[in-house]
């Protein structure tokens, strides 16, 4: 568990998901706008997520599936966003990353938080390279992932994005990749030698 603070001051807390927190995953789906959940889960459902996702989602040994949360301890529903990864069963230094966050806490730095979180985790675990995909519509996902060092491609259905997690060199001069850098820093004592 790491407790740190939002960039509007707000004090957070990022941890593991587990078995314990179905319903708490579930309802973080629910809260979701359809949009959101468009363009994170690519289906056009209704806000009741599925068992079969449910347990794939929160099952899985630590090194080769990392799941983690953002919460408000002091909210209701303290659920910001969450964010996972998965190692590739083709190239074991590689994994796929998917984060969402929700509506009403977009833009306040959680998605940046998260991906800091799993690349570091993931880094201990032995993966160098984060793969992300999203729609071509979903603009504000894609000046995201470049912003925090992703090269992207395109390959006629969907934007393909791929971070290096061993060359922090290659973030550009943006604010999202100086906020990622300085959480990185900020993090890296507790979750690499942790």
């Amino acid at each position: 568990m790491i407790e740190t603070k939002l960039e509007d001051g707000t004090s957070v807390v990022a941890r593991p998901l587990g078995l314990a927190d179905r319903a708490s995953l579930a309802e973080g789906y629910r809260r979701l706008s359809p949009e959101s959940r468009y363009q994170r889960f690519w289906v056009r459902t209704g806000g009741v997520i599925g068992d079969k996702m449910l347990d794939r989602m929160l099952a899985g040994s630590v090194e080769e599936h990392g799941l983690w949360a953002v919460m408000d301890p002091t909210r209701e529903f303290p659920g910001l966003g969450a964010a996972s990864f998965w190692r590739s069963d083709e190239d074991g230094e590689e994994a796929e990353f998917s984060c969402t966050v929700l509506d009403e806490d977009q833009r306040r730095g959680v998605g940046t938080l998260l991906l800091a979180v799993l690349w570091l985790v993931a880094y201990r675990q032995g993966i160098r390279r984060f793969t992300g995909y999203t729609m071509p519509e979903n603009t504000a996902a894609i000046r995201w992932m470049r912003d925090t060092g992703a090269e992207a491609e395109w390959d006629g259905y969907k934007v393909i994005f791929r971070w290096d997690l061993a060359d922090l060199d290659k973030l550009p001069a943006s604010s999202a990749a100086i906020a990622l850098a300085e959480r990185l820093a900020e993090l890296s004592g507790e979750l690499l030698e942790g």
